[in-house]
């Protein structure tokens, strides 16, 4: 009869086990890591929250429009403004978008 391993022995072997597991799921945590961080660098950034619609890029080009930033009824360029540029660009007559209504969600009252 062959003779059982010790019970040392045993646990020894089977700490070599559990570190080989821990390491491949340690692998499997840095590869799913790798992937979150591909997708969140693939990820467009969120829209404006403002944005002003103008017929043309150029740097004169004149205003049409104050949007939210997700509408998709602003004519020509947009360009990101900010709430207090938006409220700035509303109170010197540039009109607010009809469809989105960007007046209301700023709060705006003529």
């Amino acid at each position: 009869m062959s003779e059982q391993p010790s019970r040392l022995t045993q646990l020894h072997f089977l700490r070599r086990y559990l570190l080989q597991e821990l390491a491949r799921v340690d692998g499997w945590i840095a590869r799913e890591e790798e992937r979150a961080a591909a997708m969140a660098r693939k990820a467009p950034p969120p829209p404006p929250d403002w944005v002003i619609s103008t017929m043309s890029s150029g740097r004169g080009a004149l205003p049409q429009g104050v949007h939210t930033g997700t509408c998709g009824m602003a004519p020509g360029a947009r360009r990101p403004i900010t709430r207090e540029q938006a409220l700035a660009a509303l109170s010197e007559g540039i009109p607010a978008c009809e469809f989105c209504r960007p007046d209301t969600g700023l709060g705006w009252l003529e």
